[in-house]
């Protein structure tokens, strides 16, 4: 499919390394004007400096929002500041993202979520559950906001520099047990991801939607 977006203006949250800077890359390749603010522009965790960002902004016809730092952790583990800092990160960050950016009718906002929603880890319950209400957020969002359309992508295991902090031994034993797990044999890339955000932007029938790209994570056993 030849998607051609000359003259669109994309911006993409969380284009610095990983998924969003492979959607950034995508939505660029089809001929759109892309801006990636860093996190010294605009952090979406700041009230103040998502209003002061956007006070300059025109409308922008697509919409994507990538970044999220969350600790990971057990509820009875997890400190409950660090829990909150993680919702403020992810969700609200996203929520208010949403409720200033300007985005013009036909065009579309793009979550980013994770399979965690659909497929709970005892180990990371709070991942899971901000993902589910990303989830719920867009599809919420797609009402409120028509007919500008809603959507989210939910990755699976992705190979990106979230995991750089491992040692290269660990991190590759990591994907090579989830590659023997999962149905398509092999953990995500960047790209397999930013294809599917690409494709919820620009398919005018898509809104509402949690699009899952996991490699069949949900349903392995």
């Amino acid at each position: 499919m030849n998607i051609d977006l000359t003259g669109a203006r994309v911006l993409v949250i969380g284009a610095s390394g990983g998924i969003g800077n492979a959607a950034a890359d995508a939505f660029a390749a089809a001929g759109a004007e892309v801006f990636r603010p860093s996190r010294g522009e605009l952090d979406f965790t700041d009230d103040a400096s998502v209003a002061a960002w956007f006070a300059g902004a025109d409308a922008f016809d697509h919409v994507v929002i990538a970044a999220a730092q969350t600790r990971t952790g057990t509820v009875a583990g997890l400190a409950l500041e660090d829990a909150q800092a993680a919702m403020n990160s992810k969700f609200f960050g996203a929520y208010r993202v949403a409720k200033i950016v300007q985005i013009n009718q036909g065009g579309s906002l793009t979550f980013v979520s994770g399979f965690l929603s659909q497929r709970p880890s005892p180990a990371s319950v709070l991942q899971g559950a901000i993902n589910a209400a990303l989830e719920a957020l867009a599809r919420g969002l797609a009402l409120e906001k028509a007919p500008v359309r809603v959507n989210t992508v939910s990755p699976g295991l992705v190979d990106t520099p979230l995991y750089a902090g491992m040692s290269p031994d660990d991190r590759q034993a990591m994907f090579e047990r989830a590659a023997a797990r999962l149905p398509a044999r092999r953990p995500g890339k960047p790209q397999d991801i930013a294809s599917a955000i690409l494709f919820v932007a620009t398919n005018p029938f898509a809104t509402g939607s949690t699009v899952t790209v996991d490699g069949g994570g949900t349903i392995a056993s």
